[in-house]
């Protein structure tokens, strides 16, 4: 049977996606990307915020279409917004078959059997046990890089957020598992590991009672095919001094640690459920560069937080103003039901939200712009993204740039390059984000 698979939401969603897709290949069915000839159509939901939410519902609206007056034979949710909202989807999306919770993505065929079948049941897991993760594993990424889930669920509880409601209390995943899939990935040509979590610094804490991300970087590194290693989702107050001499001392691991802050103001914080204040972020920004120099940053904070005042906004522009993080991304909060955030009372207006955080994006676009003249003549290792149609430019990525978040370097050259291949580029040019440059050495040293 052929089947339609649409992933939305995060990088670890993906990462469920990408193991669904392996079950998914070992049984009769094939894929297709044209749901016009499906007969299954699955969509891995997201409800992070209230704009993923209402994209997982047009999504299934749109599929429950083919559901009633196409070809298609079943239609299933899965993911977080079938996990926290299976009732009301079957109710308010009756074309929707079946839905699959964030815990029970393994049973993702006997799920298509039950959508096929007459007495149709949801596959709604409790969120604990150890999560599911294998090797086998269908990329969604391109060939050359990958996202390593490391760890499922939160324990953090910031008022704002849904996720242990939808993804469980913190679970690592056991190190041999994570090793296993990684050595197969590099086996099959990946040579960028992203590792993903709610909080990677965490890693290990609840499996041996201690963090042990520092060992596991040291043993990614041991991988043979793995160049670089990326990590993602550093909460600040969890990094250590054994992780941060790591991230300098092994070759493999770029210079690159993403620290979500959300805000700067102290009493925002608080209300936040954060576990820094300003002076905390301070010194351990202060630490990674001093202890790791070229380190690129980067955060993403949240304007408009109920109770946030014009005074607590100017407070974290003047910071980011300050700390001027190389990579800086805004959301305006997104008040969501059942969060301690969304009855606290002085909810910021919507044109005020957007208004303080179009500010802060103004911002951080001049500061790069900044930082990238200050770049000019540096030589950078970079990772082929593919090629400008009709021209002799590549899109490449510099250790600084995270897939789908960061910037490029556009490189000019009339070297027949292919993607995921490694050379070294030449900054010549810049703009507000991206960077231009020349070939330098057409091998792999590093």
């Amino acid at each position: 049977m052929k089947i339609y698979f649409v992933s939305l939401g995060c990088d670890k969603n993906s990462v469920d996606t990408e193991m669904m897709l392996g079950l998914l290949q070992e049984g009769e069915y094939t894929l297709t990307e044209n749901i016009e000839e499906a007969e299954i159509a699955i969509v891995n939901t997201c409800c992070f915020i209230s704009d993923a939410k209402e994209e997982s519902i047009q999504t299934l609206l749109s599929l429950g279409e083919y559901r009633t007056k196409g070809s298609l034979k079943a239609l299933i949710a899965t993911g977080c917004l079938a996990q926290r909202y299976a009732k009301e989807i079957k109710k308010e999306i009756p074309e929707v078959d079946v839905c699959v919770g964030t815990m029970a993505i393994d049973q993702i065929k006997e799920a298509i059997q039950s959508a096929l079948g007459k007495n149709k049941q949801d596959f709604l897991a409790p969120l604990e046990g150890k999560p599911y993760a294998s090797s086998k594993r269908l990329l969604t990424t391109p060939g050359h890089f990958a996202y390593l889930k490391i760890a499922e669920g939160c324990d953090k509880h910031c008022t704002y957020c849904v996720i242990p409601s939808v993804r469980g209390k913190y679970r690592s995943i056991p190190m041999e598992q994570l090793l296993d899939q990684a050595r197969k990935l590099a086996e099959n040509g990946v040579k960028e590991l992203i590792l993903v979590a709610q909080e990677t610094t965490l890693y290990g804490v609840d499996l041996v009672g201690e963090k042990t991300l520092p060992k596991l970087l040291r043993e990614l590194g041991k991988i043979e095919g793995i160049a670089w290693i990326r990590l993602l989702y550093c909460y600040p107050e969890e990094i250590t001094p054994e992780l941060i001499d790591t991230i300098a001392r092994e070759p493999k691991v770029c210079h690159y640690l993403d620290l979500p802050i959300q805000h700067a103001s102290d009493g925002v914080l608080k209300r936040m459920g954060r576990r820094t204040t300003q002076q905390d972020l301070r010194e351990k920004i202060a630490l990674l560069r001093e202890k790791i120099p070229d380190i690129c940053l980067r955060t993403t904070l949240i304007s408009g937080f109920p109770g946030e005042t014009q005074e607590d906004f100017e407070e974290v522009y003047r910071f980011a103003n300050e700390m001027e993080f190389d990579r800086l991304g805004v959301f305006a909060y997104s008040q969501e039901e059942n969060t301690p955030a969304a009855t606290m009372e002085n909810q910021v207006p919507e044109e005020l939200k957007e208004s303080r955080r179009g500010e802060l994006m103004e911002l951080a676009q001049a500061i790069s712009y900044e930082k990238n003249e200050a770049l000019l003549g540096q030589e950078f290792l970079l990772m082929i993204e593919g090629q400008v149609a009709g021209e002799d430019v590549y899109v490449a990525r510099t250790y600084r740039d995270a897939p789908g978040v960061d910037n490029f370097f556009f490189l000019n050259t009339h070297a027949t390059l292919m993607t995921g291949d490694m050379v070294w580029g030449k900054v010549t040019g810049f703009s507000e984000y991206d960077l231009k440059g020349e070939l330098v050495e057409h091998e792999f040293t590093k």
